[in-house]
């Protein structure tokens, strides 16, 4: 703690006082029978006359963020989980207590109790009868016109964003009841929620990078795991039908407005049935979801409008490449596809497969002009190595990737359950591996061995959480719906 604060040193000071005097300024338990916008509901539906005749009794919870005295009086706006109301102090009601007024401060948590009544200015006011301090506040909050608006200091400190910033529980709000629409949904198709393993022998089920860790009991290397695929698909071997997970992801990547290396994703699998399946599925669920948060299928997002009413384009990869100029003849070619990227600035890394180089295109030309919601359907083998391949063309699988506002939100395919093809394209990820790629799949013998058993046929998919919440919300960055991202460490000289 900074002592050469004057504003700390001052409230150290007043602590001080308190604990003389024989008040303990960090209190135990209050009950309070009612939140802020509990009472200005009350409110409305009772007269001036009403609230001077026969006051409704009330107490809460808050703390203080604006405060004036006034001598004999003193005014001051507390602030719980729902809003804010006003509170009134007067000599006369509260007797010695009030002395302890001058120990208050913005930042301060009390409890209340009191009754309601109505200023001159017509503003709901509480007049409190007794109250009690419930916690100390040693740091002054940010001024209030000035405020907490430098965006790193408002990852890093959630705490005092979430106090001065009341939109931003508002996202979060909206979060939890977004998770908990998703939830609804599929329970109401019959998917059953399961777990499975956080940590993971073999990371699997997505090209990415994972972090690593050790456990000592077992004397073995452990892997966050970067996607619960492999293990969902194990309880589809086991009997399961429709299952999903709805948990954290771990990927040791970048980090930016579209990735943290922790997030919240949702994965669900549904026996017998493929992925054209899911894309109608999709619709549905992510329809019903922004109808029952928002209240409209319409949604502005950073200025422009999204309609999120189905259905949505279903667009095949090349043809979208063929679209934005890539030349037909090309998209079997790899060095006529090299020498066409290289022509249009597509930086083209050496030993870079035509699989890749196709992504890579998309990424550069194809998903930033993607706005409306659209699927992007029928992948190559190599970029798909879980997915069931095309009847009519086994070079492509039945996968889709949804686009909305030029960033992926979903993946989905129809899964492969072909243990023969399976151990062969781990193989292939094995020989990507070998050559430098951190992001290929490694062997996973076990998951061979529960294909062998038999999977159904089933469909599966991914959908990022947060990116889904930055959407229904209009937050522009992934850290404006994490309550703690992940940040540099932070640089401090003191380490009090």
């Amino acid at each position: 703690m900074e002592d050469g604060n004057e504003l700390i040193v001052q409230r150290l000071k007043k602590l001080k006082e308190l604990r003389d005097a024989g008040i303990e300024p960090y209190g135990g338990a209050f009950v309070a029978e009612h939140h802020a916008v509990e009472l200005h509901e009350i409110a409305k539906g009772m007269t001036n006359e009403r609230l001077g005749g026969d006051p409704f009794a009330c107490s809460l919870a808050g703390r203080i963020v604006a405060m004036r005295d006034f001598g004999k009086a003193a005014f001051a706006h507390i602030q719980d989980e729902t809003g804010k109301i006003q509170i009134y102090f007067k000599r006369d009601i509260l007797g010695d207590r009030f002395s302890l007024l001058k120990k208050l401060d913005i930042g301060d948590i009390v409890g209340v109790r009191g009754k309601l009544f109505r200023t001159k200015t017509n503003e709901l006011t509480v007049e409190v009868e007794e109250f009690s301090l419930l916690t100390k506040s040693l740091r002054p909050l940010p001024e209030k016109w000035h405020g907490l608006r430098d965006i790193e200091t408002r990852y890093r400190q959630r705490y005092v964003d979430l106090i001065v910033n009341p939109e931003v529980r508002e996202v979060f709000a909206k979060k939890s009841m977004i998770i908990r629409t998703v939830r609804d949904f599929l329970e109401s198709y019959g998917f059953i929620e399961v777990e499975t393993p956080m940590m993971q022998p073999i990371p699997g089920g997505a090209t990415a990078k994972p972090f690593k860790t050790h456990h000592n009991a077992l004397g073995v290397d452990l892997f966050l795991r970067v996607a619960p695929e492999l293990y969902l698909k194990r309880l589809l071997v086991g009997g399961y039908e429709r299952v999903y997970e709805l948990n954290r992801n771990f990927r040791n990547e970048g980090i930016s407005t579209k990735h943290n290396p922790e997030f919240t994703m949702l994965e669900f699998y549904i026996a017998y049935r493929d992925y054209t399946f899911l894309m109608a599925f999709t619709e549905e669920l992510i329809s019903s979801v922004a109808l029952k948060v928002l209240g409209t299928l319409t949604v502005e997002y950073e200025g422009r409008s999204i309609d999120f009413t189905p259905p949505w384009p279903r667009v095949p990869l090349l043809e979208a490449l063929v679209r934005r100029g890539v030349p037909r003849e090309a998209l079997a070619d790899r060095e006529k596809l090299a020498a066409w990227a290289g022509g249009e600035g597509i930086a083209v890394e050496r030993g870079m497969t035509l699989g890749k180089l196709l992504d890579e295109i998309f990424k550069e030309m194809v998903e930033p002009e993607l706005i409306q919601p659209t699927f992007i359907i029928d992948y190559p083998v190599e970029l798909s190595p879980l997915a069931r391949r095309k009847a009519d063309n086994p070079d492509l699988v039945e996968r889709f990737e949804l686009f909305i506002c030029g960033r992926e939100i979903a993946n989905a395919f129809s899964e492969l359950n072909d243990p023969l093809d399976q151990k062969q394209r781990f193989l292939a990820q094995v020989r990507a591996r070998e050559q430098g790629d951190e992001e290929a799949h490694i062997m996973d013998e076990d998951f061979i061995r529960a294909l062998e058993y038999g999977m159904p046929p089933a469909a599966g998919e991914g959908i990022g959480i947060d990116r889904l919440v930055m959407l229904l919300t209009n937050s522009p960055s992934i850290r404006d719906v994490i309550l703690f991202p992940q940040l540099k460490p932070e640089q401090r000289s003191d380490v009090s």
